[in-house]
């Protein structure tokens, strides 16, 4: 789970912001708040941010998903390190970008933290967070990095650490060293942490091809009462020409695809999910389609390219709210844009059945980007589960949580004060209400 992220220099994100998810004092919706007695801490399990367009809310998925990729892949020896610092004040575009993490995992808490430029990490620190204190476990300054107490004396840490690439964070390499000693901290950037962009296409649709599935049977379970038209989704075979691939990717797929093995093909051009294995030492393509019920009982099949965007962005998403509702799940999904395409009560479902399941013992979150002020409601979110980003004037973007305005009350109409600007995070609109030239008169012409 997340407690906080502090990112700084990122995007339009000039000066440092910390989003935090540990709870305020507030009581409201107090049954359904993560505890962690150990460190009498109490997690949020959900968390909206608001604003409007060119805010910071895509910018804030970017460092995310940025932080997520530089950990679990890293970059080539040499490349450019792919950071974004802040363009609009040249003194601030040449000072390097910090990325803070804290972090609880299996139950313990890590503060992971480290400071880029294109060219190198100049500072990555790693801390074991205790009840009764904080344990360092190793701090790097650009060349040199001191261990904690416990590490010191393990000779094959240090060798890691000089074999690691100036533009390669030491936790990665250390991981790629076979050192399992910062390996949790790594596992959950690379299996905890699913980040779904607007555009994302759910990576795990191979699941729902296989008939007697349980995620198969979750989903068509669900889609039914989604008022999306759609009966079930499955798998159906197609014959591997009928995809027209290149000449050069098909012979690279088949000397790549081996027997056991699975790849996903997702492709742009049609909107199909299509997934090739190697069975029997051939080549086999399937594809996912969709059935609809005809008003005599049959069903009808449609290709997956032929749903409205609204029903692929719901099977894009419906695994993911199918993983938060499993109770051994601690996986933390962080959504852009989670009302894309989506109709209010639709995306305001999928909220409230993740936020129903949620307890004291829950140890997955929701973070999403949203434009819908209808999710702006106090009746399903805590004031500190409601956060607003804001561009000023400088270009500079701010996050700030509901909680932090005094006069934001229990009883309050949040949509009213948001949309008057009381809340800030709203489009300054300067234009005239007509988008034509105006004549003489006054009128606008077209």
């Amino acid at each position: 789970m997340i407690l906080t992220f502090t990112l700084e220099n990122w995007m339009s994100f000039r000066d440092p912001v910390t989003f935090t998810m540990v709870g305020t004092a507030e009581r409201q919706h107090a049954e359904r708040v993560p505890r962690v007695e150990k460190y009498r801490t109490k997690i949020l399990p959900i968390a909206a941010i608001y604003g409007g367009n060119a805010s910071g809310k895509t910018n804030f998925f970017q460092a995310l998903n940025f932080a997520k990729r530089f950990v679990t892949q890293g970059v080539l020896p040499d490349a450019r390190i792919p950071v974004e610092p802040f363009r609009l004040d040249a003194a601030v575009a040449e000072r390097p970008s910090r990325f803070a993490f804290e972090l609880l995992i299996d139950e313990r808490v890590y503060a992971f933290e480290f400071t880029v430029t294109p060219k190198a990490v100049l500072d990555e620190q790693l801390t074991l967070i205790l009840s009764t204190g904080d344990k360092l476990l190793y701090h790097r300054r650009g060349e040199a990095c001191d261990f904690g107490k416990a590490l010191k004396r393990d000779a094959r840490l240090q060798f890691a650490f000089e074999g690691t690439q100036a533009n390669r964070l030491f936790l990665t390499n250390s991981v790629s060293q076979k050192i399992d000693a910062f390996r949790p901290v790594y596992d959950w950037f690379r299996d905890r942490l699913e980040l779904i962009a607007p555009d994302a296409r759910f990576q795990g649709f191979e699941e729902f091809f296989g008939e007697g599935g349980p995620r198969h049977g979750a989903m068509n379970q669900l889609l039914p009462q989604l008022d999306t038209g759609i009966a079930r989704v499955c798998g159906e075979e197609v014959a591997l020409d009928a995809l027209h691939l290149p000449a050069a990717i098909k012979a690279d797929l088949q000397e790549r695809v081996t027997e056991g093995m699975s790849v996903r093909l997702l492709n742009d051009g049609s909107g199909d999910r299509v997934i090739l294995t190697r069975e029997g030492g051939e080549l086999q393509a399937r594809k996912l389609v969709t059935w609809h019920r005809r008003s005599d009982g049959t069903e009808a099949r449609f290709e997956f390219r032929q749903e409205s965007d609204g029903s692929r962005r719901l099977v894009d998403l419906l695994p993911a709210f199918l993983d938060l509702a499993l109770q051994a799940s601690d996986r933390v999904y962080v959504i852009d844009e989670i009302d894309r395409s989506l109709h209010t009560l639709l995306t305001r479902r999928l909220v409230q059945a993740y936020l129903d399941q949620c307890t004291a013992q829950t140890r997955t979150q929701l973070l999403f980007t949203t434009h819908d002020v209808l999710l702006m409601d106090q009746t399903m979110l805590r004031r500190d589960e409601m956060w607003v980003a804001e561009r000023e004037a400088s270009g500079n973007s701010i996050l700030t949580a509901f909680s932090e305005f005094e006069d934001v009350r229990h009883d309050k109409d949040l949509r009213k004060s948001y949309l008057q600007g009381r809340l800030g995070g709203i489009p300054r609109l300067t234009m005239n209400p007509g988008l034509g030239e105006r004549g003489d008169d006054g009128r606008t012409m077209h």
